[in-house]
C-alpha cells in the first residue's frame, strides 16, 4: 500500500521524542487552534521513534506519548529514527553493550498497526539507505511515504534519491544547509564558491541557492533558525529558479556526507562496527 501525503498548503512542524520539543510544540499548537489562528488540517506534524522504543509493544505507547504531548488525535508523519535499537531508556550517550538487535520488520508492522487504528496518517523513515529501503519493502504492506535524511549541495543524495523517487518515496532534507554552528554541521554548504558564485549572480544568498535546489530537484527542505531574519529569508525561494546551467553546476559541487554518526558504530558490538556498514558504503 502506497500511502499519499496530503498536497494541501500547510505549516509543517517537524520535531521527534528525542528532541524534547514535543510538549512546547504542543502548547503553541493549542493555543494556536484556540485562538483560530490556524486550524488543524493547516499544520502538517511529524514525529519519530527514538531508538530506546523499537520494542512492538512500546511504539503504540510511545506514539500515544507523544500524541498527549502533541495535544493532537492524529500525527500526520511518522518516523523510525533511525535503522538502530537501543537498550530501554537510553538517548546518545551508549556504550559497547548498549546497543541491540534490530527487527525493523517488527517496529514497522507495529507502525502499520498506529496507521489502521488512524493515531498516524502516515509512516516513513529516517536515515535509511538504499539497501535498508531495499529490505524494507519486501515486506512493508505500506510502503514509506517519506525517507528524511541529510541532503543539500554538498551531499545530493546522488544514489539514494533516483530509487526513492522511483519507489514513490518523498526525500525529505534535514540539514539543508548544512547546520552550520551545530556541533554536527558543516560551513562547506553556504560557503561553496559554486553555491556563492550562484547566490551573487541572482541576487539572493547562498542560503537561498540551498533551499531553492532542494525544492527544485522534488524535495522537502527543513530548515533551522532562531533567527527571524533568516527564517523570513528561507520562505522566499518560491518566486524565482534556478537556471538549468546553475543545476549543472550545482551538480558538479565534490561530494562529502557530513554526518557519519560514528557514536552509532562500535567494533565490537552493535549492528554496523563502522561508518561504511552503517551508511552501506554510500559515503
Amino acid at each position: 500500500m502506497l500511502l499519499k501525503l496530503s498536497c494541501r498548503p500547510s505549516r509543517h512542524f517537524d520535531t521527534a521524542t528525542i528532541y524534547g520539543t514535543e510538549a512546547a510544540l504542543g502548547e503553541a499548537l493549542a493555543e494556536a487552534f484556540k485562538s483560530g489562528l490556524v486550524r488543524r488540517e493547516e499544520v502538517f506534524i511529524t514525529s519519530k521513534l527514538w531508538n530506546s522504543e523499537h520494542e512492538p509493544e512500546d511504539v503504540l505507547s510511545t506514539v500515544k506519548k507523544s500524541l498527549s504531548l502533541l495535544q493532537l488525535e492524529y500525527i500526520d508523519l511518522y518516523l523510525i529514527h533511525w535503522p538502530l535499537k537501543f537498550k530501554k531508556g537510553l538517548e546518545f550517550q551508549v556504550k559497547e553493550d548498549d546497543f541491540l538487535p534490530l527487527d525493523i520488520k517488527a517496529t514497522w508492522q507495529a507502525l502499520e498497526s498506529c496507521v489502521q487504528v488512524g493515531l498516524v496518517h502516515a509512516i516513513g523513515v529516517s536515515n535509511f539507505t538504499v539497501e535498508k529501503l531495499t529490505s524494507l519493502l519486501d515486506y512493508a504492506k505500506i510502503v514509506p511515504s517519506v525517507n528524511q535524511v541529510e541532503r543539500h549541495p554538498v551531499w545530493q543524495q546522488k544514489k539514494l534519491k533516483p530509487f526513492c523517487d522511483a519507489k514513490g518515496i518523498l526525500v525529505s532534507g534535514w540539514s539543508p544547509l548544512g547546520s552550520p554552528g551545530s556541533f554536527y554541521g558543516t560551513k562547506d554548504v553556504i560557503t561553496n564558491p559554486i553555491v556563492e558564485s550562484i547566490a551573487k549572480k541572482h541576487g539572493k544568498t547562498p542560503a537561498q541557492v540551498a533551499l531553492r535546489w532542494g525544492v527544485q530537484t522534488g524535495a522537502i527542505v527543513l530548515p533551522r533558525s532562531f533567527n527571524p531574519k533568516r527564517v523570513a529569508e528561507n520562505f522566499e525561494i518560491f518566486s524565482w529558479e534556478l537556471s538549468e546551467d546553475d543545476m549543472n553546476e550545482i551538480s558538479r559541487i565534490e561530494q562529502r556526507r557530513t554526518v557519519l554518526a560514528e557514536m552509532f558504530c562500535n567494533p565490537t558490538s552493535g549492528p554496523y562496527k563502522t561508518v561504511q556498514e552503517l551508511w552501506d558504503g554510500d559515503l
